[in-house]
């Protein structure tokens, strides 16, 4: 038998068992990759030809009558052939091969990307909606179309293994990790020509790692045809010098040189206050889009808006919450701010501490430069001063962060972005101490000096005085007696392990589990400590802001602390964003902000910057940047409370002016921010249209109400004993078959659920969920290799009410040949042949000879038919022989059945792509023939007395 006699689809017989070929199959080399038939994806293997010649084409058995079950064994069946498709011949080829159920306004940016060639997308959508499901569907699909082979993911360091692992448990696509702690080890045993990303066809990437030239250059040359960016806000053009800033945007410059590139850019902020910026990063979708007009509104400009619309998603929480039809549980916030007041020798310390900077930033004769680094080391040492005695002593003891720079632009730049919280570039870094000592900035005596170790010791009497942490060990002991799990946000890493320590001692005896979480610790080792405490029943988390964009935490937490104020708002959003949102499993999450109704900074802070934020954020739905000019306006503010005598009773708010600046600022960011969701609306789909594919998709692969009707039917056929109590089933499993048992995530009792709020303790299902796959599989191989007992059975004979009259249903597989030619220039042109599947149900009453069809609802709607009596087993074998010898009869209406949904099938990838113009792309669809007939159930009517 030669490789020419082979084709994609077919079943062959090998090892013992039937296999059905696939896609990836080189049949000139004589290789084949098969699945087995009825088997699981994991189980595909390759065979050559050369090495195992004994490989036969075979045909697919029809049922028998001695395969005798009931109504419910037939539907079992049925189901399992849904839940076990890895082909599924619907619209979207992935969401068989994905772990999750994505929620349907999810498919938005899906469709919109099979829309797009080449897809040049920015998925902007609000904090916890899911943008990272959202660009693996593409994705995926992408990959499962076989329009792209290599896949990239440019992320910052410490969400790089958040990204792998949603890769390989919800996708199925076996990423690799490129750090700067791996790429040494991946590079050895590299071919002369050959470098990581020729090797690793899929790869998570550290944007910061591969930014530099040299990495840059080696990256374009052989970057994957398909590139995800991540917080890709710090890509944009920052407009000025910032050279890390600027590496990332010439990296991605550098990517959009290749016209057939894909490109997502996935980011919860893509506007910062800077316009230069937002534009640099649409200009990266569509260069023409760098001279859009800033103003979008009226008749004129209704070309560029729809332009815009085909290349931008940015939807609030509210708009998604009710989609389709689709509830999507996300949390409600409840927001309190809870005071302490500073001991008066912790308030003293302010009051000397301010006086030194009077004195330090108003010296006569000092050089602009050195007063200006003198300025950004006060302010370093008021915040640490805000936080905890222990930040400060840290403080107190390192040089100014803006101590080397060499012009005051330089100065301040540093001081900005390592005092302010105003540096978008990247969380990394941003809990070490700023420094406070300029001493030798300005060629200071040892009599400064002599100062600052006094201000040191004033901080360390403090540790046994801080109102500030005494106050937040009662708050976090209430919040752990009610069941709560909280995470105290704080500004340094000296803090975290200052609060640590305290709240370790003082909450031993509540049973309360402390762990503290900083920049010092590998991004690895921080998601393993995070894991570690989840999976403790009294978890409190202690960290810095290294876990605040990025990391999602709603699994384990449920309350935000902001034990340290940021002097940016949008740090407290992106704190509160790591637990609310989307899978929360409390339907409240808390965020609690905590002050000092004494500080000097505290309620400036507070007023200026974070109740505005709130204000805007509760008006529109959704946060929005601080205004560009805060920090200008908030250094004016300080500036009052530092130099003048009068303003430290941090009491009042410091220069009005300013304050009523900023207000029309703020309110300049809001109407501004209204514009652009406007602007940015999603218009180019319907929501009809996404419907009608999620509808074609549910049709053939079956829904998570499928799978939960088909595990509560399947397990205890099995030998597993259920019990349910509350939306939350206990299965267990030790009289489950071996090898079934084996491929489960676990041996204990399995908890699962359907519900979207799912207790920790329980596993969250769905129609894809492996533990769904694994049974799926396992029921379809047993039912059909003719050798095992299997709980679903092939045949069947009942007598039910729903039918009149002898009723005959045909469970059938359908297998589909895709040819998809994509035509290029000069007359070059690429055909990818794919494999896909699908199953259909014909009904009919009369003789097998002579049937007389129903409609396919009509078919369906009998597999709910509820048996309203049995039929001897003698009787039943006789009549279903006699059904069965007649099966040839069926071949053509069976025929014309995949023949309609092979044309079906084609349309859809047609309707998908309408909007791409692709007129260099067709896909020819061929039905792969004989069907595959699965099962006979036939339904007698009720016997009349």
């Amino acid at each position: 038998m030669t490789a020419a006699e082979f084709t994609v689809g077919s079943l062959v017989s090998a090892r013992g068992r039937e296999w059905v070929i696939q896609p990836e199959s080189d049949l000139e080399s004589k290789l084949l990759v098969l699945r087995p038939l009825g088997g699981a994806e994991d189980e595909v293997t390759g065979i050559s030809l050369h090495l195992e010649p004994d490989v036969r084409p075979a045909t697919f058995p029809p049922p028998v009558a001695e395969q005798l079950g009931n109504h419910r064994s037939g539907r079992l069946l049925r189901d399992a052939v849904r839940l076990g498709f890895r082909s599924g011949a619907g619209p979207f080829r992935s969401l068989a091969h994905v772990g999750v159920d994505p929620r349907p306004y999810q498919l938005v940016p899906l469709l919109m990307a099979l829309r797009l060639d080449p897809v040049r997308l920015l998925i902007a959508d609000d904090v916890g909606v899911g943008k990272t499901v959202e660009a693996l569907l593409i994705a995926r699909e992408l990959l499962d179309r076989a329009e792209i082979r290599r896949i990239a993911v440019l992320c910052p360091p410490h969400l790089a293994e958040q990204w792998r692992e949603a890769m390989v448990e919800q996708f199925q696509l076996d990423a690799t990790l490129v750090l700067k702690e791996t790429a040494r080890r991946l590079e050895r045993g590299l071919g002369l020509d050959e470098t990581i990303f020729d090797r690793y066809p899929i790869t998570v990437i550290s944007t910061d790692f591969i930014k530099s030239q040299r990495r840059r250059e080696t990256f374009l040359n052989h970057c994957p045809e398909f590139v995800i960016v991540d917080e890709a806000h710090t890509c944009a053009d920052p407009g000025r010098a910032r050279s890390g800033q600027q590496q990332r945007h010439q990296l991605l410059r550098g990517l959009t040189a290749n016209a057939t590139r894909h490109l997502l850019l996935v980011t919860a902020t893509p506007y910062s206050g800077n316009d230069t910026a937002f534009r640099s990063l649409l200009a990266l979708l569509n260069p023409e889009f760098k001279d859009m007009p800033l103003d979008l509104t009226g008749d004129e400009n209704d070309a560029w808006r729809q332009r815009l619309a085909r290349h931008v998603v940015l939807r609030r929480r509210a708009d998604v919450e009710r989609y389709l039809d689709a509830e999507t549980p996300f949390p409600k916030r409840e927001e309190a701010e809870e005071t302490y007041r500073l001991h008066s020798d912790h308030r003293k310390l302010f009051t000397d501490i301010l006086r030194y900077a009077r004195q330090r930033v108003t010296e006569d004769g000092l050089e602009a430069r050195h007063r200006r680094i003198r300025w950004w080391s006060v302010l370093a040492l008021l915040r640490a001063l805000g936080s905890s005695p222990a930040a400060v002593v840290a403080t107190l003891k390192k040089r100014a962060a803006p101590a080397t720079a060499e012009s005051i632009a330089e100065v301040d730049e540093i001081g900005r972005r390592s005092v302010l919280d105003l540096d978008d570039a990247s969380h990394e870094g941003i809990d070490i101490v700023p420094g406070s000592d300029a001493a030798d900035a300005g060629g200071e005596a040892n009599a400064e000096r002599r100062r600052l170790q006094q201000f040191t010791k004033q901080a360390q009497a403090l540790m046994g005085k801080d109102a500030k942490l005494k106050k937040i060990v009662t708050i976090v002991r209430k919040l752990v007696k009610e069941g709560h799990r909280p995470i105290l946000f704080c500004r340094f890493l000296h803090t975290v392990d200052y609060v640590v320590v305290e709240l370790r001692k003082k909450l031993k005896r509540d049973k309360a589990v402390v762990m503290g979480v900083t920049g010092r610790d590998p991004a690895a080792v921080r998601a393993e400590k995070v894991a570690a405490l989840g999976a403790e029943e009294r978890p409190v988390l202690v960290c810095t802001d290294c876990l605040s964009e990025g990391i999602n935490l709603q699994d384990h937490f449920d309350t935000v602390i902001h034990y340290d104020l940021s002097w940016n708002p949008t740090r407290h959003e992106q704190r509160e964003g790591r637990v609310d949102r989307y899978r929360q499993r409390r339907p409240i999450v808390r965020a609690l902000t905590y002050w000092g109704t004494n500080s000097p900074i505290d309620g400036i802070v507070l007023e200026v910057l974070l109740r505005k934020h709130k204000q805007i954020r509760k008006a529109l739905g959704i946060s929005v940047p601080a205004p560009a000019e805060t920090g200008a306006v908030m250094n004016a503010i300080l500036e009052g409370v530092v130099l003048r005598e009068d303003q430290t009773s941090g009491t009042q708010l410091a220069l009005p002016f300013a304050n009523r600046k900023l207000d029309i600022q703020w309110q300049a960011v809001a109407d501004r921010e209204k514009t652009s969701r406007s602007r940015f609306a999603q218009h180019a789909l319907q929501p009809q249209e996404v419907a009608a594919e999620l509808a074609a998709a549910r049709r053939v692969l079956g829904d998570a109400q499928v799978a939960r009707r088909f595990l509560a039917a399947a397990l205890p056929d099995l030998g597993a004993t259920l019990r349910a109590e509350n939306d939350v089933t206990t299965a267990h499993i030790a009289g489950l078959p071996d090898a079934l048992r084996a491929s489960l995530p676990t041996k204990a009792p399995l908890r699962f659920t359907f519900r979207e709020s799912a207790p920790r303790d329980a596993l969250l299902l769905g129609r894809s969920h492996p533990v769904v796959s694994a049974v799926a599989a396992h029921v379809l191989e047993t039912s059909l290799d003719g050798v095992t007992e299997g709980v679903a059975r092939r045949c069947a004979m009942v007598r039910t009410r729903a039918v009149p009259q002898t009723t005959t249903m045909v469970l059938t597989r359908l297998r589909f040949h895709l040819h998809v030619t994509d035509y290029a220039s000069r007359g070059r042109r690429r055909t990818r042949q794919l494999l896909a599947e699908d199953c259909a149900l014909l009904a009919f009453t009369g003789t097998v000879r002579e049937p007389v069809l129903l409609d396919e609802d009509a078919a369906l709607a009998l597999l709910d038919a509820e048996p309203d009596g049995n039929v001897p087993a003698s009787m039943a074998r006789r009549m279903l022989r006699l059904t069965l010898s007649g099966l040839p009869a069926l071949a053509d209406p069976l025929a014309a059945i995949a023949r309609e949904r092979a044309t079906r099938l084609s349309a859809a990838h047609d309707r998908v792509r309408k909007a791409a113009r692709r007129t260099g792309q067709r896909t020819k669809v061929t039905a792969h023939l004989p069907v595959d007939v699965l099962g006979i159930y036939v339904l007698l009517p009720p016997i009349s007395l």
